[in-house]
């Protein structure tokens, strides 16, 4: 049964958007850049505050914790429910990917409204996503002085540069872990209508290609259609791996027809398309080939070439090079394996080198797995019916092309419990890229569902997950 005052509390939290707002942008003027080592100070000095925020708005054991050689996170809960009522861990992430980008239109650490978005490095990426569960915290607080369920929260300082020491903190901080359902924020919604709950995520392999063919480098007139050129030889290799359209045609997995054609509803359409990923003026998005979109971008493996030894114009010579190299990042289908994935290269780049050049193939970098999840049971239906009360539309399924180290670690541990993936990026939110926005109406929306997951969640009790 619902809370007596849930209509109460959200509308407490729409009335609040303005003050939640400007909580989000005092905390988007930290440059909490976790790669860059000049910034750590400045993941401190933001975990610290948020600490101390939790605890003003009457969260308890709110501390910033610590290991060596890592970054903080930051802890808090609300258990006063009782051992009835689920405990619900929200995980969501504190630092920022960096803003070297010379195509901000603003200043990415001073956040600027234009329209209905709210434009800052980590708008949505992902102190929107976070902020909007305090947000509805606080509306429960202070409308009711209780939460219908128990809460426990982490906000990592380390998710952008891979999450390498979280599964250190599950090992040293247990306790922090501890709860019944997970909501972890960082994921797309596939409109700003459509709300969407993400249960997959690609792997990613790097390797480095390498064609080698001469002690030094060559004069080209002198020996050039006699000596392999192993720049072209290079080339000609990754072309092995892609069709026409530049898609992997070597390592595609089959998907269930039923998936694949469900995927169609998803809402990727060429327009919206063109507009999230930027296309320039007259390049269109590739041919979907009778191939869902969603298929393509998220149950698919994909290349990209991310680095090269080729001549660049400031180092041109008329020259055949003594060798030439490419690191190739692949990503790989939810469930293949990095492992897989280096069998087929091996077996299609190390065989009959063009013009006879030296070919070698290593893995580059770190590989992440994949995540393939499948949602069901009580909590999953409790989290449609928030949604389709704050959103009027039910959590549609969706993927993310990319890797998230946190969620497959978390999938690994914890797999046994309900994980609802959401959060407040949409298609045109540019995470990572230049001017990365929020659109404020899905923020709204986000804290709405937030209110309403509480107490659907808190209804069922814990032992009602099922």
């Amino acid at each position: 049964m619902p809370h007596p005052k849930v209509e109460a509390v959200a509308s407490r939290a729409r009335a609040q958007m303005e003050s939640t707002l400007q909580r989000l942008v005092e905390y988007l003027k930290y440059p909490a850049i976790s790669c860059q080592p000049e910034n750590a100070q400045d993941v401190v000095a933001l975990s610290n505050r948020i600490r101390d925020d939790l605890e003003a708005l009457g969260l308890d054991n709110s501390r910033v914790l610590t290991l060596e050689n890592a970054l903080p996170i930051v802890v808090a809960d609300w258990l006063n429910a009782g051992p009835e009522k689920p405990t619900v861990l929200i995980y969501g992430h504190l630092d920022l990917q960096p803003v070297n980008e010379p195509e901000w239109r603003t200043d990415p650490h001073v956040a600027t409204r234009v329209g209905d978005r709210l434009y800052a490095r980590g708008s949505a990426d992902d102190m929107g996503g976070w902020i909007s569960h305090i947000a509805a915290l606080r509306a429960w607080l202070e409308e009711t002085g209780e939460v219908p369920c128990n809460i426990r929260l982490v906000i990592e300082g380390e998710e952008e540069i891979g999450s390498p020491n979280l599964e250190r903190y599950m090992d040293a901080y247990p306790e922090a872990f501890d709860s019944d359902v997970m909501v972890l924020t960082d994921c797309e919604n596939p409109s700003t209508e459509i709300p969407g709950l993400t249960v997959s995520l690609r792997g990613l392999l790097e390797v480095e290609l390498v064609c080698e063919a001469l002690e030094a480098d060559g004069h080209s007139g002198l020996w050039g259609n006699m000596v392999p050129d192993v720049s072209k030889a290079l080339m000609q290799l990754v072309s092995r791996l892609v069709d026409s359209d530049g898609r992997m045609r070597v390592g595609r997995v089959e998907v269930p027809a039923q998936w694949s054609e469900a995927a169609w509803n998803v809402p990727l359409t060429s327009d919206v398309i063109r507009k999230g990923a930027h296309l320039v003026q007259g390049v269109d998005p590739l041919p979907d080939r009778g191939t869902p979109p969603a298929e393509w971008m998220w149950r698919q493996p994909a290349l990209t070439v991310v680095a090269t030894t080729l001549p660049t114009p400031d180092v041109k010579k008329n020259a055949l090079r003594r060798s030439a190299s490419a690191i190739l990042s692949v990503r790989l289908a939810p469930g293949q394996t990095a492992e897989e994935m280096l069998a087929i290269l091996r077996a299609v780049l190390l065989v009959d080198a063009p013009g006879g050049v030296k070919v070698s193939l290593k893995e580059e970098g770190w590989s992440g797995e994949g995540w393939l999840y499948t949602p069901k049971g009580a909590a999953f239906e409790a989290a449609d019916r928030a949604y389709e009360k704050a959103w009027g539309h039910k959590l549609v399924e969706v993927g993310v092309g990319g890797s998230i180290p946190f969620v497959a670690l978390f999938g690994r541990r914890y797999g046994d419990l309900p994980l609802i993936l959401n959060g407040v990026m949409d298609p045109q939110t540019t995470a990572h890229g230049p001017n990365e926005s929020l659109h404020l109406g899905v923020f709204e929306k986000a804290i709405m569902a937030n209110v309403y997951l509480f107490d659907e969640l808190g209804a069922l009790g814990k032992g009602g997950l099922g």
